[in-house]
């Protein structure tokens, strides 16, 4: 269990690690009141969709450019601003809420700003922490601490909004959410963080973009890793949009039910990201992405069929398990492929395959929801992710092919698995 910890010894991660544990709780109680709020007040699953469609489609459009900029930047500056302008959207959610004046354009509204502000966040964070963890071999590690943070919080945040929804209401949580954003200011301004040495490419951002894109899609693990992660962002994460109508019409709960369920699934994240970090490589991952894509599509399938509260927080223990399995594996494979002068854009691609998928997905689920109901809406992108799944596991041998000598020159793999490599080399007869 201590090697399972070992990114912490870095100063810098053990920072950003803590200031973040306590603004990610913040963000995941934010996001149930969101939902709740909305549900409160429309009824409608299909405007829960549009909701979730219109923060998530900024992310999606501004992804590439986001990509270019991040790495013309220095990444700790940039946080900073994105976390101080991630704070004021929420205090300004919680004034509205408070006060009692809040509508649904409002919502929207400050929804599209949060998108705007990941579309610079996410791929600048992903990509600040070989900043923040300088040996690489930890670098696989640090991503699955940090996926292990992020999901304790989705299990400690809703639950906590769950109950003080039903007690003080949603605007409490928007700002608590706001003022735990100065936790991870505060961590990035105590850093003590090398200089990057920036290089301002005499290529233009179009010029940029497109070597970005050509990279990603000749590149063939790449390329299939974020097409699958796509296909269950699409189809698999938009559960979570539903999960109002599920607490509140099918197990004839409220915002409790709710939190109990965002709970539930948070318990199964906080699994996944626990078994990646006892992890010691990355030696054999891919195949934990045709196993998370069965196991999400399973669960959703037997989740839309069931009525019975204790069941369906079982179900959404794995379908927790293998949303998150899926996303931070995906991360964490090409985080140990890509190149350093690539990774920010990757990254943008890696975050637009989540916040590009997931709009398009939430918008057709509450589509779905509203014409053939919520149950059997998550029963069809349940199937959808198991055939992705089965899609994989034909591709498999192919990225593995292109995957190993990279594995091998960065000594990921096993001594012995590399000279079994050079012996069948030595030994195949020359023609």
């Amino acid at each position: 269990m201590s090697h399972a910890w070992r990114a912490l010894r870095h100063s810098n991660f053990k920072l950003f690690f803590f200031g973040q544990s306590i603004s990610v709780i913040g963000t995941w109680m934010t996001r149930l009141a969101t939902s709740w709020l909305v549900y409160r007040m429309t009824h409608s699953a299909l405007l829960l969709g549009v909701v979730s469609f219109a923060g998530q489609i900024v992310a999606f459009a501004l992804g590439p450019i986001a990509g270019v900029w991040v790495e013309r930047l220095n990444r700790r500056t940039m946080l900073v601003w994105t976390q101080a302008l991630a704070a004021v959207q929420s205090l300004a959610l919680a004034a509205l809420t408070l006060a009692h004046v809040i509508n649904l354009w409002e919502i929207i509204a400050l929804t599209v700003m949060q998108g705007l502000i990941n579309a610079f966040d996410m791929p600048g964070r992903q990509s600040f922490l070989v900043q923040m963890v300088e040996d690489r071999n930890d670098l696989s590690n640090a991503i699955a601490i940090n996926s292990s943070m992020a999901n304790g919080a989705r299990l400690i945040g809703p639950a906590i909004a769950g109950v003080l929804i039903a007690a003080v209401g949603e605007g409490w949580c928007f700002l608590i959410d706001g003022f735990s954003y100065f936790a991870v200011i505060a961590s990035l301004l105590m850093m003590r963080i090398k200089p990057m040495d920036i290089r301002h490419s005499a290529s233009s951002m179009f010029e940029q973009m497109r070597e970005g894109w050509d990279y990603v899609w000749t590149f063939r693990p790449i390329r299939t890793i974020l097409t699958l992660f796509a296909l269950t962002s699409l189809m698999g994460y938009p559960y979570m949009v539903l999960l109002p109508v599920f607490a509140g019409q099918m197990l004839h709960g409220g915002a409790t039910t709710l939190g109990w369920l965002t709970a539930a699934s948070g318990i199964g994240a906080f699994a996944s990201a626990l078994s990646l970090a006892v992890r010691k490589s990355v030696v054999g991952l891919t195949r934990m992405l045709q196993v998370a894509a069965a196991v999400l599509g399973g669960a959703l399938i037997f989740f839309g069929l069931s009525h019975t509260l204790w069941l369906s927080l079982v179900l959404m223990i794995f379908a927790g398990f293998g949303l998150i399995q899926g996303a931070s594996v995906s991360n964490t494979i090409i985080q140990s492929l890509v190149t350093e002068d690539k990774r920010a854009r990757v990254m943008s691609y890696y975050t637009m395959a989540f916040f590009g998928a997931s709009p398009f997905g939430s918008l057709l689920a509450g589509l779905l929801a509203h014409r053939i109901g919520a149950p059997l809406t998550v029963v069809i992108t349940g199937a959808s992710c198991v055939a992705g799944s089965l899609w994989f596991t034909f591709e498999m041998p192919k990225i593995k092919k292109v995957m190993r000598p990279i594995y091998e020159e960065m000594g990921f793999l096993p001594a012995r698995d590399r000279e079994i490599a050079v012996i069948a080399d030595v030994e195949e007869p020359v023609v």
